[in-house]
């Protein structure tokens, strides 16, 4: 391929182009001598390095997933919640059964992404997933059975709400409770399952969606930006106006805000 007749940035068009460079281009390139080829050049050779050593990290991402498979496991549904530790709004569990090695590029556990990124890569979950599904315990459900099991209640309807039977559940921390299914239970899961990871993506972002809602609703104190959560604003809000019913109140400084009437579960 003869680049000698186009102009750098005609060249930096085709190595932006939608589809990537082709590999013709990019040998072509190589030889080029003028500096903003070579710099093209550079930066394409650094992406495929970048995008090399993520298809690795993806790949680990599904050796459980691939296990279980070998051994006859399908499909498999990974499991994953959020909300844990805010002191507002229900707990949010998802489960997503993934085709394969889904290409997923950026997949992780989703406090390791930016907002931004777990919106993107939800949109893409869903679009690639055999099935998927949520579940919500409410505040008063966290108060009545603690939040570790409210939060297994959650992870357990997720589960019974997906439109394809998994044969396999792979869930992040504790086995859950009363689902007669086969599980494992994987301490850390969503930075070591695919399934998992893709999971607490969607919990996240479904209960962040939610709070936002609380926001629109109960506008002084700030759940479109702490999303519930202890924050130095959320706090002085709740010095403030005490809390709303979305409050959880068995959580302190909830709870001391109630002046005592509700006991920790």
């Amino acid at each position: 391929m003869d680049l000698s007749g186009l102009s750098i940035a005609e060249i930096r068009k085709l190595a932006n182009s939608p589809k990537g460079a082709e590999e013709e281009l990019i040998l072509a390139m190589a030889g080029d001598r003028r500096a903003g080829v070579r710099e093209i050049y550079k930066r394409l050779k650094r992406e495929e390095i970048a995008l090399a050593a993520e298809m690795r990290r993806l790949a680990k991402m599904f050796y459980y997933e691939d296990d279980l498979r070998a051994g006859g496991h399908h499909p498999l549904a990974g499991v994953d919640e959020a909300g844990r530790g805010p002191l507002a709004g229900p707990v949010v569990a998802a489960a997503v059964i993934l085709p394969g090695r889904a290409r997923l590029l950026d997949l992780n556990d989703s406090k390791k992404l930016t907002p931004m990124k777990r919106e993107v890569l939800a949109g893409q979950i869903k679009e690639v997933a055999l099935a998927w599904a949520v579940g919500v315990s409410s505040v008063e459900e966290i108060y009545s059975e603690n939040i570790h099991h409210a939060g297994l209640t959650a992870m357990r309807r997720a589960v019974l709400e997906l439109k394809i039977k998994p044969a396999y559940v792979l869930v992040d921390g504790f086995r859950i409770e009363q689902l007669e299914l086969p599980q494992m239970a994987l301490a850390g899961g969503d930075g070591l399952s695919a399934s998992i990871a893709a999971a607490s993506i969607l919990a996240k972002v479904y209960r962040d969606h939610l709070m936002d809602s609380y926001h629109e609703r109960y506008p002084e104190y700030g759940f479109d930006r702490h999303k519930g959560y202890a924050t130095p604003e959320h706090l002085s809000a709740l010095a403030r106006f005490g809390p709303c019913p979305v409050h959880r109140a068995g959580y302190r400084p909830v709870k001391d805000l109630l002046g005592g009437k509700e006991s920790v579960k």
